[in-house]
């Protein structure tokens, strides 16, 4: 009888910035040991997602990958009754996936093959007890930054150290690896330290040390200074680290970045088609991403005045904005927007020519890629930063939630890739035209230095990606074979 492949079972937040992100990375895994005497399988552990367009999302990402004719199952767990007195979307993210832990349990005991990893989602993190009592190896996957990861790590460290909020702070954090960091970068989170937001992060970066290693989504090469701290031990004075294996940037472009020649290009692709080199700014936020009609009449006034191309993804308020209710893991999808409401009178008439405004879901990946495009205004979203970066596209980060001032902050002064925009955090982050004008400005004037140097270092950070994850030599290429080596020696029949 054949001995059946170690698994590797993933148990993925249902978004799908974390849930693709994480099947993507095992598949390279899977894919590397293809061959090599280090073959591995694939179990996804499916959550029924707590809202009805969440779970639309993620059978929609089954369907295709039980297509792939990879080897990959799908293990739907029993429902559990989503936590009803959350006061924060973190807290209820976590606490949701938590009550999934008897599942989990009972899904990887049943495997009835050798387990390499239980692989969790960095909310699912106090699931490394699931494994240590089953005999299998944990590991965390990160889907966001090395930043955020030496900050999770040492967040617990902090926690002792700083007794007040962080912005009453006199100064900057220290977070080793990064330069000092303001205050006002600190991620949504943390930001209150009476939130249970702050409580659960805390406990998570507690209890990553506790896994036997992390997959990061991310090269030496792009994060060298985070990346170092931690193996080096300085996030967590006196305690190693779990082992952090950056195989990044892992993105899923389809084997190519380049439409199928057949087909007729998506209207955006084609509007860009008749736009000269590096011209155009694009203005995309992320799958959540919308704003209040009083910002929609400063990004007009903005990118009048500035006088460049423009291509902006504009979508409207989720119907939850509009009825005064909310999805509780705060995953509200926006609305496809009406130009005629939301935009100025007589704006798309004065730019026509110039500028195109997209309503709804965009090609992001396909638009990025394009020569026309010269920058990017952007939530800094973690995957839409490595998309960016993969076609050397400078930015000006626009952040919005979760951990995005922390990527914004390291874009601008730490990678040297992006300009900086000033964002308001007590007004929502809000952000004025004559800022926004300037950011533009910044970003696509020939003249502008400091365009000038974020262009160069994006252009730098593109052949980095490229050759961080090149076969026979690259780091992350490197990493992946470490993991699977790593994986495959630690596989076990885990214990009933």
């Amino acid at each position: 009888m054949a001995t059946l492949a170690p698994a590797l079972v993933l148990l993925p937040e249902w978004g799908s910035g974390h849930l693709m992100s994480m099947l993507e990375s095992c598949k390279r895994v899977l894919l590397a040991g293809a061959g090599g005497g280090r073959e591995f399988s694939i179990t996804l552990l499916v959550m029924r997602p707590p809202t009805d367009e969440a779970g639309s999302e993620v059978e929609a990402h089954v369907r295709r990958e039980a297509a792939s004719g990879l080897d990959i199952r799908f293990h739907r767990l029993p429902a559990v009754d989503p936590p009803a007195d959350a006061a924060g979307v973190e807290e209820f993210i976590a606490r949701y996936i938590h009550l999934h832990a008897p599942h989990v349990r009972d899904a990887v005991a049943g495997m009835g093959r050798p387990v390499a990893a239980l692989v969790l989602d960095m909310f699912a993190a106090p699931m490394v007890d699931v494994a240590r009592d089953l005999g299998v190896p944990s590991y965390v996957f990160m889907s966001s930054t090395g930043a955020m990861l030496a900050l999770m790590l040492h967040l617990p460290v902090l926690h002792d150290r700083v007794a007040v909020e962080f912005h009453e702070v006199d100064g900057e954090v220290d977070v080793p690896g990064l330069p000092p960091l303001p205050p006002a970068s600190m991620p949504c989170p943390v930001v209150d330290k009476k939130s249970p937001n702050y409580t659960w992060f805390v406990r998570l970066g507690d209890r990553f040390m506790d896994a036997t290693g992390i997959i990061a989504n991310t090269a030496d090469e792009l994060e060298p200074g985070p990346l170092a701290a931690i193996a080096d031990g300085r996030c967590v004075p006196g305690r190693a680290a779990p082992p952090v294996y950056p195989i990044g940037p892992v993105l899923s472009l389809g084997g190519n970045d380049k439409r199928d020649s057949s087909e007729p290009p998506h209207e955006c692709i084609a509007w860009l088609d008749g736009q000269p080199p590096a011209s155009v700014v694009f203005l995309c936020f992320g799958s959540m991403g919308w704003f209040e009609a009083a910002q929609v009449v400063e990004i007009t006034a903005a990118l009048e005045r500035s006088g460049h191309r423009f291509l902006w993804v504009l979508r409207g308020p989720p119907p939850a904005a509009e009825s005064g209710t909310g999805a509780p893991d705060g995953s509200e999808h926006p609305t496809d927007a009406n130009l005629d409401e939301l935009l100025p009178e007589g704006f798309l008439e004065r730019t026509k020519g110039r500028g195109m405004v997209w309503p709804t879901w965009a090609p992001q990946k396909e638009i990025l890629a394009h020569p026309a495009i010269g920058g990017f205004v952007t939530h800094g979203g973690w995957n839409s930063v490595l998309e960016s970066l993969w076609h050397g596209v400078p930015m000006a980060p626009w952040p919005l939630y979760a951990e995005q001032h922390l990527n914004a902050f390291e874009l601008v002064r730490d990678m040297g890739v992006a300009v900086p925009l000033g964002v308001d955090r007590e007004r929502d982050n809000f952000v004025e035209a004559a800022e926004l004008e300037r950011a533009v400005r910044s970003l696509m004037d020939d003249a502008s230095e400091e365009g000038k140097k974020a262009r160069e270092k994006a252009a730098e950070m593109k052949a980095v990606c490229r050759s961080a994850v090149a076969a026979g030599g690259g780091s992350s290429h490197a990493a992946l074979q470490r993991l699977s080596e790593a994986l495959h020696q630690g596989a076990a029949l885990p214990k009933n």
